[in-house]
């Protein structure tokens, strides 16, 4: 992971940057390429556990700066879903940082 996203404080990625890494972290647990899973298929159903979500979790702390719930992969169960929370949290986050 390469925390690109943390070194540049009040940056937000593109929608379609964050899905790619998202497809990435998610293709690298359940042992697939990212060009098998499909972003609106549930998570659950590739095999992505409790565990690996977890992993994701710390993932997206180390790569974004965030503090996601660990509950994330069950609250948000696709791809697609997963990269339209970070966007709104990091977009949050960077109109906060514009305000203060």
């Amino acid at each position: 992971m390469t925390g690109t996203t943390a070194s540049r404080p009040g940056a937000v990625p593109q929608l379609d940057d964050i899905r790619t890494w998202v497809l990435s972290r998610v293709a690298y647990y359940i042992e697939r390429t990212p060009a098998e899973i499909d972003p609106d298929a549930k998570l659950v159903g590739y095999g992505l556990d409790s565990v690996y979500a977890l992993s994701l979790c710390g993932d997206i702390e180390d790569e974004y700066a965030l503090v996601v719930d660990p509950t994330l992969a069950w609250d948000h169960p696709t791809v697609n879903a997963i990269a339209t929370c970070l966007l709104d949290l990091l977009a949050a986050r960077a109109r906060a940082a514009e305000t203060s």
